[in-house]
């Protein structure tokens, strides 16, 4: 079914472009990739080669829908239909609405995963637009796109929607903030994995299960974190983080025992919410270590 749609979906685009010059059956394949890299299904796949056909050229619905079943079509149709969704967001109520509407409106979920996708290939390809346009759709994927993929539960989408808008709304922020972070996202995503590791056997020796998850911090976060809490770029400790869950709090404080045996507690940098949990009943344990490799994490 996906090679077919591929096939159909390059039969109808044939001859339309990007305007970076680009086959346009490009996007569509893109927007596969990053669904298939979700592990979706077959339909959605397909729906998300299709999506823009039935809009965009003359492959009409009804032909969609037989050649591909009545499922394809009405994501392909659910999708068309997000569109066409008036996007001005001059306040945050505003914004929160325009979310609410369009989960309301996508009957099916995939529509939105697929409608995310698409405005994640499309910020990854705003070069050819002009700045006044570049900003604009930049804004409404920060304010519209990003939250939606948080409350989808899609960190990876999120995270590079949101470095994407701050790269074209503050250009010289991100700069800085990819110059001062250094280490590349993917080699952070690498260390993180290896503590994770590391971590997990240590745990299982002496007897701890724990749910172990880990993430770097994005270029976004990193930025935010710095305007909103007046900090400097030093004073972030937490460019990458791990997070430690277990069944009690005698294995809470087990596990740090374990986390300061295997690396070196960083003075000052542990606070403990389990002996005082915050306002609204957080409890936990904060520590920031030195890694094998001289990078603090938390």
């Amino acid at each position: 079914m996906v090679r077919k749609a591929f096939e159909r979906a390059a039969s109808a685009h044939n001859g339309q472009h990007r305007l970076s010059g680009e086959d346009y059956v490009n996007h569509p394949l893109e927007v596969a990739a990053i669904l298939a890299d979700l592990e979706l299904d077959a339909e959605t796949i397909s729906a998300a080669l299709l999506h823009d056909t039935v809009e965009d050229t003359n492959l009409t619905a009804e032909e969609v829908k037989r050649e591909f079943g009545p499922e394809v079509a009405r994501l392909v149709d659910g999708v068309t239909k997000l569109g066409r969704i008036s996007l001005r967001t001059d306040q945050q109520q505003q914004a929160e609405n325009i979310r609410k509407m369009m989960v309301a409106m996508a009957e099916d979920l995939r529509v939105v995963l697929i409608k995310l996708a698409d405005r994640l290939h499309n910020m990854r390809t705003l070069e050819p637009l002009t700045e006044a346009k570049r900003r604009k759709i930049s804004r409404e994927t920060l304010d519209i796109y990003a939250p939606l993929a948080h409350r989808l539960g899609i960190g990876q989408i999120k995270w590079e929607l949101e470095d994407l808008s701050l790269r074209n709304l503050e250009p010289e922020a991100y700069d800085d903030v990819v110059k001062r972070i250094a280490r590349k996202r993917h080699e952070r995503e690498t260390l993180v994995s290896d503590l994770r590791e590391i971590l997990a056997r240590e745990l299982e020796k002496v007897g701890i299960q724990a749910e172990i998850t880990g993430r770097p911090k994005h270029i976004y976060s990193v930025w935010q974190k710095m305007t909103r809490e007046s900090k400097d770029f030093s004073e972030i400790y937490d460019l990458s983080a791990i997070r430690v869950q277990v069944d009690s709090v005698r294995d809470c404080y087990g596990v740090l025992g374990v986390v300061h045996s295997l690396w070196k507690p960083m003075p000052g940098r542990f606070k403990d919410y389990i002996a005082m949990p915050k306002s609204n009943g957080y409890q936990s344990l904060h520590t920031t270590v030195i890694t094998h490799t001289g990078e603090p994490i938390e």
